[in-house]
């Protein structure tokens, strides 16, 4: 096979590099007739840590549908996936090399009628532990539970489960070697999440001062999916007339979403990219959500991180362009860091050593 050439700066250094693909890795060792594939800004794979493989409107798509959406991915230059919950089983995408690196949550776990229906396992609170256990054995290493959603006894967001019943969910998953991470828009289900030792929070809009400290001191990460988070007016609209409470509530966290989500950044909660996408959400939009993460105030240089080497790092992949590293990475004719458009039309996708976009 012929090595494939790249030259130009590397990030997370700035360094100008003349990087060599051969069999899959990245080498600085010069290959004898060499093919020059692209030169600009190189930059480890993006990451969109939360995203929905195979998860359409009404519940679990076809393998077809689920290829699709992460080929739209691939192609926008998110090389690694972590796929926040989905009722379809995407093992299968293990063996695919044209595909992005994917580590799956399994399905998600949530309170009986308490979420989008057919999306998750919807249990009782003495059922949670073994769900917990069970999409631990089933997933790579994380598992999703639904933290809040709406009460139909109180109309507003309310914990799904006792915080005590979390507590045991989460120490099984890890006794089953898997990290935790969960759906969580309102203040309440947090202390005890938290406190329980969970590793990642979704979406976060309920943080507090304290709460913020909590999560430093457990080294607890935010995942705040901010495009997501932009659509909390159209949620409250949609509730109004049933749920007025829930509807108020809804407007006041996204009132306060972008001061809550840059106070955990500012007290160094480790805050990584996710799109959210899936269900009715299109998928290859990662340029979208690092523009959102800047506009409510990250810095243009963190947000691509987060996107890129500290997201992989944090997942367990290669955080930059080391020799011997799986040659991931995509290549933009501009620095990023400096404008983050560029983002949105790289000029080359490198998966697994082959140029796939």
């Amino acid at each position: 096979m012929t090595a494939l050439r790249f030259t130009g700066p590397a990030l997370p250094d700035g360094e100008s590099v003349e990087v060599y693909v051969v069999d899959g890795r990245i080498t600085y060792e010069p290959q004898a007739g060499a093919e020059t594939a692209a030169s600009g800004w190189l930059v480890p794979g993006l990451v969109d840590a939360h995203c929905h493989i195979g998860l359409e409107e009404d519940g679990a798509g076809t393998d077809e549908q689920a290829e699709a959406q992460a080929i739209s991915d691939r192609d926008a230059g998110a090389l690694l996936l972590r796929d926040c919950g989905s009722a379809l089983d995407t093992a299968w995408m293990h063996d695919r090399d044209d595909l992005p690196r994917l580590i799956r949550c399994g399905r998600h776990i949530a309170r009986t009628r308490r979420y989008i229906r057919n999306y998750a396992h919807e249990v009782e609170p003495e059922q949670l532990v073994e769900f917990a256990a069970q999409e631990a054995r089933r997933g790579d290493g994380w598992i999703k539970l639904v933290g809040d959603w709406i009460s139909r006894d109180t109309g507003d967001l309310a914990p799904s489960f006792p915080a005590e019943t979390f507590a045991a969910a989460i120490d099984a998953a890890h006794a089953e070697g898997a990290k935790v991470t969960a759906h969580c828009f309102g203040p309440d289900v947090l202390p005890g999440l938290i406190a329980a030792g969970i590793d990642c929070i979704e979406h976060g809009t309920g943080l507090s001062e304290d709460l913020v400290d909590a999560m430093v001191e457990h080294g607890t990460a935010l995942v705040p999916t901010v495009m997501q988070l932009d659509k909390f007016p159209e949620h409250a609209q949609a509730g109004e007339a049933k749920f007025p409470a829930y509807a108020a509530r809804m407007r006041d966290l996204y009132e306060r979403m972008p001061a809550t989500i840059m106070a955990a950044y500012e007290a160094g909660v480790p805050i990584y990219t996710g799109t959210d996408n899936g269900g009715v959400t299109r998928h290859g939009n990662i340029a979208g959500e690092v523009a959102a993460l800047n506009r409510i105030g990250m810095p243009a240089v963190d947000a691509v991180a987060a996107a890129s080497w500290r997201g992989r790092e944090w997942l367990g992949w290669n955080s930059g362009l080391e020799e011997g590293a799986p040659a991931d990475f995509v290549v933009y004719d501009a620095d990023p860091r400096a404008d983050l458009g560029v983002l949105a039309s790289p000029t080359r996708v490198v998966l697994r050593g082959a140029v796939v976009a």
